[in-house]
């Protein structure tokens, strides 16, 4: 890869995982000279005393008020229990810690009466057994891992459904989501079977870091309080239709536990994929194979870009599609800025989400049209994408004053 640096400072997001559980460790973060941003990244700042696991009513009047507790009572029957042996002592998932033991346990949720669950990929990773319990007091029973894609870490497992009392849950629709919509979160934080947490919807379109290191977009971020445990468990709206699947959750300092924010991949991602992985076929993604990083003003001042908005490469593949096309990346010593993406395909691109989300559609093979600035001048290529490698390539670890590190940062798209 022909690596560049860049010689501002952007804001980033470390991540990371506790047992069953990724783990988001978030705070506002400069990035030195010599580690590359790769995009629009969430970035939370915590309150000094963040408020965990609210317990404001779910309802909505016009929809006939369901208590936090009805829904508990009916569509908690269908959040099972997830066990994993097996598991792999080291691993290079960016969701890193080892499962202790070799034993890890999750959440999922049964989709249908055929014996369909959906759960989180990083929940079952590098394990040979799974096993789910649906009853509380109940047997575990055996699961097959149908699909897995870390990419968006999904995965779904197979049981008999003559083995259990299957409860499917109702898939609803998180395009329609708002902030500030009341949230319910069913899941097995720390082994605690089925517990429940209320919050809201505290902000959409965020992105978090997939198991293989690329990035997941449009992630619901909530208050609900989710821990260890809670991972591959359902999201629902006051409907107790489920909006997304909890993934991840944002952790200050020190901390291990819940503070408030976490991450749910949206639904309607799952459902796009359910069908390919329920058949265990692997989900082909395009792959440009460029870091970007977002522009601001201060930015695009000091590296007198051509314009205030779009997508900074920062780093492109050798021997990549837009290596082959001849896009180019920044020079940290110099003190260029790369090439500047500002349409694919036409769409105008104003962060490197945008250039993320013109290509979701497109195949391996397809060829689009980037348009950029190289310094001044206007530029068009026609780029044939090629096929998103099974990981991330990544930029080595970059040490902090206080001794600390930034984790290694995923590659866009």
């Amino acid at each position: 890869m022909n690596e560049s640096r860049f010689s501002r400072t952007l804001p980033t997001v470390l991540a990371g995982v506790l047992g069953g559980l990724a783990v988001v460790v978030v705070g506002a973060l400069l990035i030195s000279t010599n580690v590359i941003e790769t995009g629009t990244r969430t970035e939370v700042v915590r309150d000094a005393s963040p408020t965990v696991g609210q317990t404001q009513p779910v309802s909505r009047p016009e929809d006939g008020q369901r208590s936090v507790a009805d829904i508990y009572k009916r569509e908690g029957r269908g959040v099972v229990f997830v066990q994993t042996s097996g598991a792999t002592s080291e691993s290079d998932s960016p969701f890193g810690l080892p499962n202790q033991g070799g034993t890890a346990t999750g959440s999922g949720f049964v989709v249908d009466d055929d014996g369909t669950i959906l759960t989180n990929a990083h929940v079952v990773e590098g394990s040979d057994d799974v096993q789910i319990r649906v009853a509380e007091d109940g047997d575990f029973i055996d699961a097959k891992v149908a699909g897995r894609d870390p990419s968006s870490d999904l995965a779904v497992l197979e049981v008999d459904p003559e083995d259990a009392d299957l409860t499917p849950l109702p898939l609803g629709d998180s395009s329609k989501v708002a902030v500030g919509d009341p949230v319910i979160a069913i899941g097995n934080p720390f082994g605690l079977t089925r517990t429940v947490t209320t919050g809201i919807a505290s902000a959409l379109q965020r992105s978090i870091e997939a198991p293989n290191g690329f990035t997941i977009p449009d992630v619901i971020q909530t208050d609900a309080s989710i821990n260890p445990g809670n991972s591959g468990g359902p999201l629902l709206d006051a409907d107790g239709d489920v909006i997304g699947i909890n993934s991840q959750i944002a952790t200050g300092g020190s901390s291990q536990g819940s503070v408030g924010i976490g991450f749910a991949v949206p639904i309607n991602t799952a459902k796009k994929l359910l069908p390919a992985l329920a058949k265990g076929n692997d989900i082909e993604r395009s792959y440009l194979g460029v870091r970007m990083a977002p522009v601001t003003d201060q930015i695009a001042d000091e590296l007198r870009l051509a314009a205030d908005s779009g997508a900074l490469v920062q780093a492109v593949v050798s021997g990549g599609p837009a290596d082959e096309a001849g896009l180019t990346a920044g020079n940290g010593r110099s003190g260029s800025g790369g090439d500047l993406i500002v349409k694919v395909d036409g769409e105008t691109i104003r962060t490197p989400d945008d250039v993320s989300a013109a290509i979701a559609d497109d195949q391996p093979g397809d060829t689009v049209e980037i348009e950029y600035f190289d310094g001044e001048d206007r530029k068009t290529a026609d780029v044939k994408l090629g096929k998103r490698p099974a990981q991330a390539l990544r930029q080595p670890s970059q040490s902090l004053p206080d001794g600390g590190g930034l984790p290694n940062l995923p590659d866009l798209p």
